[in-house]
C-alpha cells in the first residue's frame, strides 16, 4: 500500500510539473525572445564544456587522492592472485588513460569549434587514413587485453591434479555454505540433493552406500593448508549461487544439478594476512566506528571489536538473507591443519542412527 501511495504522489507531481511547463511555454508567446542560439549564448556554451572538463579532471584527482586505495589492487593471498591483479591494473590504466584523451579532445572541440556567425565548418566526408587509425589501434589494444586475460584464465583454471591438490567441496544453500573434505582418501563420496534425509542428519545428501563418502568431513567453517593447491568442487541445493574468495582472487558460479570447480594455492595465512600494515589500518577504522556504536553493537549480543578473517560470500543475491550468507575462512600451516582435521567427525560417524 506504502509503495502504491507514494507512486499516486509522483504521479500528480509530474502531472503538475507538466502544467506549469505547459504554461510558461504560453506565456513566452509574443515575446522577442528567439529560440536560436547566438554567438553570445555558444560563447557561454563552450566555456562551460572547458569548465565541464576541468571539473572532471578535478574530481577525479581528488577521489584518487582521498578516496582511492593504491595501488589499485593489493593483498592478495593466492598463487594466481598477483597475475590476476596485474591483469586488472593494466586495463584500468588504458582505460584511464583512453578517457583522459578522449574527454579533453571533446570538451576542447566543442570550445575551440563553437558556432559562429558567419564561420563556415570545414569538413571531411570521408578520411581513409582517420578510420583506420580509430579501427585499428582499439582492435590491436583489446586483442592484446583479451589474449593476456585468456592466457591468465587458462593458467588460473587448469589444475593439475598430478600436484595432489586437497579436493574439497562447497555446498551452497539459501542461506549457508558447508564445506566437504575428502577425508584420508582425499576423494569425495557420491552425493544428489535427492539423498538427503534430515532424519539422519544427511543434510548434504551423500551416498551413504559409497565407501568414498564414510570418511568424508563436513564442516561449517572452512580449513586450508598453506601453499597447497585446493580444488574446489561447487554445488547448489536450490538457486543460483556464487562462491566468491576476494582475498584469493577467486569465484565460480554455484549451479543447481551440476557440479563447478575452480582450484587455487593459499600463499598468506590468516595470522600473517591479520600482521599486514594495510589491513590493520582497515581493521583500526573499523574498530573506530563501532566503537562509536558500541552500545547498539552491545545491546544485539554481537562481538564488540572485529578481527580479520578471510571470508566465503555469495556474490549472487539469492533471496531476503542473501547478505548474511557467509562462512570464515581460516588459512594455517599443514601442521594446524592436520591437528584440525583430527578433531572433526567422520560422515559415516555423524548419522543419527
Amino acid at each position: 500500500m506504502t509503495a502504491f501511495l507514494t507512486l499516486i504522489i509522483v504521479l500528480f507531481i509530474a502531472i503538475a510539473i507538466w502544467q506549469m511547463v505547459k504554461i510558461f511555454d504560453l506565456a513566452q508567446v509574443g515575446s522577442s525572445k528567439s529560440p536560436v542560439a547566438t554567438d553570445k549564448d555558444n560563447t557561454i556554451n563552450a566555456y562551460l564544456m572547458m569548465g565541464f572538463l576541468i571539473f572532471i579532471y578535478a574530481i577525479t584527482i581528488a577521489s584518487f587522492w582521498y578516496l582511492g586505495d593504491l595501488p589499485l589492487m593489493s593483498n592478495s593471498a593466492s598463487e594466481h592472485g598477483p597475475g590476476l591483479d596485474n591483469l586488472m591494473i593494466i586495463s584500468m590504466v588504458v582505460i584511464f588513460i583512453v578517457q583522459t584523451i578522449t574527454q579533453f579532445l571533446l570538451h576542447y572541440f566543442a570550445y575551440k569549434y563553437k558556432g559562429e556567425k558567419g564561420k563556415k565548418a570545414l569538413f571531411y566526408a570521408d578520411n581513409n587514413t582517420l578510420e583506420a587509425i580509430w579501427t585499428f589501434v582499439p582492435v590491436i589494444v583489446l586483442a592484446g587485453l583479451i589474449i593476456y586475460g585468456l592466457f591468465t584464465w587458462t593458467a588460473i583454471m587448469n589444475v593439475d591434479e598430478s600436484d595432489d591438490p586437497l579436493i574439497v567441496e562447497l555446498y551452497a544453500q539459501q542461506f549457508n555454505w558447508k564445506a566437504r573434505y575428502g577425508g584420508e582418501d582425499n576423494t569425495l563420496g557420491l552425493a544428489n540433493v535427492r539423498l538427503i534425509d534430515i532424519d539422519r542428519a544427511n543434510i548434504l545428501g551423500l551416498d551413504e552406500a559409497d565407501p568414498n563418502a564414510q570418511d568424508d568431513v563436513i564442516t561449517t567453517e572452512l580449513h586450508l593448508p598453506v601453499g597447497r593447491p585446493v580444488l574446489f568442487k561447487m554445488r547448489s541445493q536450490d538457486v543460483l549461487h556464487s562462491a566468491y574468495m576476494p582475498h584469493f582472487r577467486a569465484q565460480m558460479n554455484c549451479v543447481p544439478g551440476m557440479i563447478t570447480q575452480f582450484g587455487f594455492t593459499p600463499t598468506v595465512t590468516t595470522e600473517d594476512m591479520r600482521q599486514n600494515p594495510d589491513i590493520q589500518e582497515k581493521v583500526a577504522n573499523i574498530n573506530a566506528i563501532r566503537l562509536g556504536k558500541k552500545e547498539e553493537i552491545e545491546a544485539r549480543g554481537q562481538e564488540l571489536m572485529y578481527e580479520f578473517d578471510y571470508l566465503l560470500l555469495c556474490n549472487k543475491i539469492c533471496g531476503k538473507s542473501h547478505y548474511n550468507m557467509q562462512m570464515k575462512i581460516i588459512v594455517e600451516t599443514q601442521e594446524e591443519y592436520d591437528a584440525w582435521m583430527k578433531e572433526q567427525k567422520l560422515f559415516k560417524d555423524s548419522l543419527t542412527k
